[in-house]
């Protein structure tokens, strides 16, 4: 049910906004450091967790799958509780190390879309599809074999 996927993710949050301030003290830093990101995280692994040890139930899948799916507004929720402008004006390390972090994702994108490679398309399909772009409707004459082109005559 519902009401035990907002459990998980109100439990996964309380760990992950307690590891993410003990981490701001560990870095010397007045702030939660990556609270939310631990959370939904945090979130992912339970719930992978539970699938595979079948301990997850129809309903319940549900409302964890519903949260899990809510991670960009809850992120961008939380961010806005942040201090920016502090942050910023702390140094140019800070964009430094946004601009760094951004590319360094899209960077791990690329890698990862290369690496999973496509599927294989059957020449079939990809000859069927290049003769629809075409104009071919894909039928035959049936004494020729040859494919039926749509008729060029206007009317007038």
């Amino acid at each position: 049910m519902t009401i035990l996927g907002v459990a998980l993710l109100a439990l996964c949050t309380l760990i992950g906004v307690f590891l993410g301030d003990l981490l701001g003290i560990l870095l010397d830093v007045k702030a939660n450091v990556g609270g939310v990101g631990i959370a939904m995280i945090l979130l992912i692994a339970a719930r992978v967790w539970l699938l595979r040890h079948d301990r997850l139930g129809h309903a319940t899948k549900l409302g964890v799958e519903f949260w899990a799916s809510m991670y960009i507004p809850i992120v961008v929720a939380m961010a806005a509780q942040q201090n920016v402008v502090a942050a910023v004006s702390g140094g140019p390390i800070v964009i430094i190390a946004a601009v760094g972090s951004v590319t360094l994702c899209f960077a791990a994108t690329a890698l990862l879309g290369r690496i999973g490679g496509r599927p294989a398309r059957d020449g079939a399909e990809v000859d069927q599809a290049g003769a629809i772009i075409a104009g071919e409707t894909g039928e035959t004459n049936a004494t020729t074999n040859a494919p039926l082109r749509p008729s060029t005559a206007t009317r007038s």
